[in-house]
């Protein structure tokens, strides 16, 4: 047998039985029929995005019709949660199915290394790792913030394709620097490129997809916008199309909403772009946001108490809706509890990537598509381990149920909430209430088990004289 047929071999069978069938038909050809008819998945995350800053979702100051129109495309889950209230952590678990601090990423990744909370964990296996191999060609386009340097960049990691920004926030969304560096690459390439960071994104993100539709492998594109991340830069012509719909709006809010607004805007083409390319009738469309909004720059977060950075729910649950033509049923809701970290599992399973190793997310793809699947029984947890004024320390939230343990920074004693009577965590239960010592053990046994994963590749020196 020649190289080429193990070659063939080991292909259908990555495939499954799907593959199996039509290659005893004679009928694969061109790259086994694009991978068996898997899907193209397009993973959208933005950055900072409010629960209530979405027309969709109950905004009336702002048009969001292209992400409303994906929310009523497809599912819509109301009750689902970022895995932190900042940037960094959340990636991490999206990326790799675990909780932040079991990836090495309690923290915020950032460019000193005297203000750096994470390092991304070697054992960690990312999605594009589990993707490959099940046929699919993997590329992130924007923001990455898992790492500045090697071995912690997006190909060594395992992506095909990186045209972004390494870095966590940008200085200015025109000149892509960060502390004075330039984090923007094509691969590992350092690149210049001119123009509104959030304009650039979608282009890549276009150009991207015109040129696997030609191909005949599925894609995954990994699309992570930094907007609507400070500094809120909207670009000038948006700022007065707001302004003059809406004439006396406070000039902070104006800024936002035409910064959300672009935003929208950019990821219409993005979708636009599938439909025209030929591709989006098999392709599976996530979007949601890494945390919740930042209150004091203009975000609504609705009737949620807290903002970015917090434990209350409005620091970490956000929008969030599947699309997938002729699979998921449009129009559909679903008030089931998810994390970030369950779409790693869900997107292998749609894909038809096989997990080997321990995560902790679980997939929700029969729920996508409105099939039964039970009530999971599981503890859930968050953390954000900061520097500042936070010292270093680390603060978590964990529940249970309808059960909510809430510690908002780390010098505040732990609250208990009851969510399904006291959504707006106004009215902590009493201390001794047994769900206020289950959810303490359950997360000092998670502490204890995160404590085994380095959050820092080198010890920290500082100058004592």
């Amino acid at each position: 047998m020649s190289q080429c047929d193990y070659t063939r071999r080991g292909f259908l069978k990555a495939m499954g039985a799907g593959a199996a069938t039509l290659a005893s038909a004679g009928n694969l050809t061109a790259v086994e029929q694009k991978a068996a008819g898997k899907p193209n998945i397009v993973m959208i995350l933005v950055d900072d995005l409010g629960y209530g800053d979405l027309s969709s979702y109950g905004a009336t100051d702002l048009k969001t019709p292209h992400i409303d129109r994906l929310m009523a495309g497809g599912v819509r889950f109301d009750n689902f949660y970022a895995n932190c209230p900042v940037c960094s952590p959340t990636r991490a678990s999206l990326l790799s199915g675990r909780y932040p601090d079991m990836a090495g990423v309690p923290g915020v990744v950032r460019t000193h290394i005297t203000n750096n909370w994470g390092y991304l964990a070697p054992h960690a296996v990312l999605l594009p790792k589990l993707l490959g191999p099940a046929g699919y060609h993997t590329a992130i386009v924007g923001k990455w913030h898992l790492g500045l340097t090697s071995p912690n960049t997006p190909n060594e990691r395992g992506f095909d394709h990186f045209r972004g920004f390494l870095g966590d926030m940008m200085d200015d969304y025109y000149d892509h620097r960060r502390h004075g560096n330039n984090y923007m690459r094509l691969n590992g390439k350092e690149i210049d490129p001119e123009g509104h960071a959030t304009d650039l994104f979608t282009q890549w993100s276009i150009d991207y997809i015109n040129d696997r539709a030609k191909s005949d492998r599925p894609f995954f594109l990994y699309l992570a916008y930094n907007a609507p991340h400070t500094p809120i830069q909207p670009p000038d012509d948006w700022l007065e199309r707001v302004k003059k719909r809406q004439p006396g709006i406070n000039e902070k809010r104006a800024r936002l909403v035409a910064f959300i607004e672009h935003l929208d805007d950019g990821i219409g083409r993005v979708i636009a772009a599938l439909k025209d390319a030929g591709v989006s009738d098999n392709t599976l469309v996530i979007f949601t946001s890494d945390n919740g909004g930042q209150l004091n720059v203009g975000a609504n977060n609705g009737s949620l108490n807290g903002s970015k950075g917090q434990m209350y729910e409005g620091g970490i649950r956000v929008p969030m809706c599947a699309v997938w033509p002729g699979k998921i049923k449009p129009g559909t809701h679903s008030d089931r509890v998810a994390l970030t970290m369950d779409l790693y599992p869900t997107i292998c399973e749609a894909a038809g990537a096989k997990i080997a190793h321990e995560i902790d997310g679980r997939s929700i793809l029969s729920r996508l598509l409105s099939k039964s699947q039970p009530v999971e029984d599981r503890f859930l947890f968050w953390v954000r381990r900061e520097g500042g004024g936070y010292g270093g320390r680390a603060y978590y939230a964990a529940r249970y149920g309808d059960y909510k343990l809430v510690q908002n920074n780390p010098f505040e004693p732990m609250e208990l909430y009851n969510l399904k009577d006291d959504p707006q965590e106004q009215e902590p239960l009493n201390r001794k209430h047994k769900m206020y010592r289950t959810l303490s053990m359950a997360l000092r046994n998670h502490i204890i088990e995160a404590g085994a994963v380095p959050w820092q590749k080198y010890p920290v020196q500082f100058d004592r004289s």
